[in-house]
């Protein structure tokens, strides 16, 4: 008898790649622009709409091709010269659009925007062009990041390669000037951090955060004006040197945010959405107002002004603990430290009369049942603040589904050079 041995595992072949000449229509989600052949989707970074290419195929996925560009053979009147040395193919994809005018980067990101919600949101073309406003550009395009998170590679700390691996970097436009001197001048010989950030708060005062793959009690030491923290695997800081938070100035108020804790690298372009999500909330004195994945407490800082309750909700303790502290002064908030879903069941249990809410889920969204009890509230009015529009178009739909209508949607460029964009978008029943 035969000895039988294990399965072998038999691997699908890999498409030789080849050279194609692709005409960009469009920009995808995720800052490829998007070409045609042979009736499948191709995406190719670095390229803008309305050029002509040659491209050579790497690989796909569900149906698309992946390529990388060859030749430039027609250059669409909106592609400039980049201005870092780190940006480009085979280099550093921290920025995605350096080489694309701004004012177009703008269109490009309220033209993706209105696909996504096309697509995936399945909403009418009438209603998104009724809804969707056009996008409001950073006060600044360069050096506006007040923290810069790198990676640690063969060849030093340093951001993603959009094919992969790391770039070492000694410069990025995108984070303030101090944060690159701090980097000229840091020498890190500890072999545990995985990840380090450096946060520059709106005081001056520089922060170093190393993300660490072990709980572990190391001895660090700096003659650098600095604090130092950890953020053990569980996401829990440990402060070493100095702070354990930074400082933040949003609209003429002062707010901490603890290592670990989020806030959105640009301070001004908060301020921008703050504006907008009052705004489409339509606050009065009378009203009890939600503020869900409230991080630090911004949000209800400023609607505390305007409702009569403001009900605040955040999972992660260190940001609950700040936003403890930044909303101390107001008598009429109530917050709750922990998870969403949770917090709007037992308001629902409770009979709440909740008449607006605000939302700022992470970028998978809201999901089927938060929504769900959402709609199980009185809620009138909803402000959804977004930074992904591919988790904002399914939650809309789902939104619509539910007695929820797409009132408008004010885009926000807090990313220039990329391809992120940030959205209040307001709803009402």
């Amino acid at each position: 008898m035969a000895k039988q041995g294990k399965p072998r595992r038999r691997h699908p072949k890999q498409a030789a790649s080849q050279r194609i000449r692709l005409d960009i229509r469009a920009m995808g989600h995720g800052g490829k622009a998007l070409g045609f052949h042979r009736g499948k989707p191709v995406f190719v970074p670095y390229a803008i709409p309305g050029e002509a290419i040659t491209a050579e195929t790497t690989g796909g996925s569900g149906g698309a091709i992946f390529a990388r560009g060859l030749t430039l053979l027609a250059a669409s009147a909106d592609r400039i010269a980049p201005s870092c040395p780190h940006f480009g193919p085979g280099a550093c994809w921290g920025c995605h659009w350096q080489h694309i005018d701004y004012v177009a980067q703008l269109l490009l990101k309220q033209d993706v925007l209105a696909d996504q919600l096309s697509r995936l949101g399945h909403l009418p073309d009438k209603l998104i062009e009724a809804a969707l406003q056009p996008v409001l550009p950073a006060a600044a395009i360069w050096r506006y990041q007040h923290s810069l998170r790198l990676s640690r590679g063969a060849d030093g700390w340093g951001l993603a390669r959009e094919a992969g691996g790391m770039e070492a970097i000694a410069d990025c436009h995108l984070a303030r000037p101090e944060l690159i001197a701090l980097l000229d001048q840091l020498e890190l010989e500890y072999a545990r951090a995985r990840h380090m950030t450096l946060r520059r708060g709106s005081d001056g005062r520089l922060m170093l955060i190393l993300e660490v793959d072990a709980e572990v009690d190391p001895e660090l030491h700096t003659d650098l004006p600095l604090s130092v923290n950890l953020l053990l695997p569980s996401r829990e800081p440990i402060n070493l040197i100095g702070d354990a938070h930074s400082n933040y100035l949003i609209r003429g108020r002062a707010f901490r945010a603890t290592a670990g804790s989020a806030i959105r690298n640009n301070l001004s372009g908060i301020e921008q959405l703050v504006t907008a999500a009052i705004s489409a909330l339509q606050l009065n004195d009378r009203q009890h107002v939600l503020d869900l994945y409230a991080g630090i407490g911004v949000f209800s800082a400023f609607m505390a002004e305007q409702a009569a309750l403001v009900t605040t909700v955040e999972s992660y303790p260190p940001a609950a603990n700040d936003a403890d502290f930044n909303l101390r002064e107001h008598d009429n908030i109530d917050l709750i430290e922990g998870g969403v879903a949770v917090a709007l069941s037992e308001l629902a249990a409770a009979g709440g009369k909740v008449g607006a809410a605000l939302v700022d889920p992470p970028s998978n969204g809201l999901g089927a049942e938060v929504i769900d009890w959402l709609a199980r509230l009185p809620i009138k009015r909803l402000a959804y603040v977004s930074g992904d529009p591919a988790s904002l178009a399914r939650d809309a739909r789902r939104l619509r589904q539910r007695g929820f209508q797409l009132q408008r949607i004010q885009p926000i460029d807090l990313s220039p050079q990329t391809y992120y964009i940030d959205c209040v978008a307001a709803f009402a029943r």
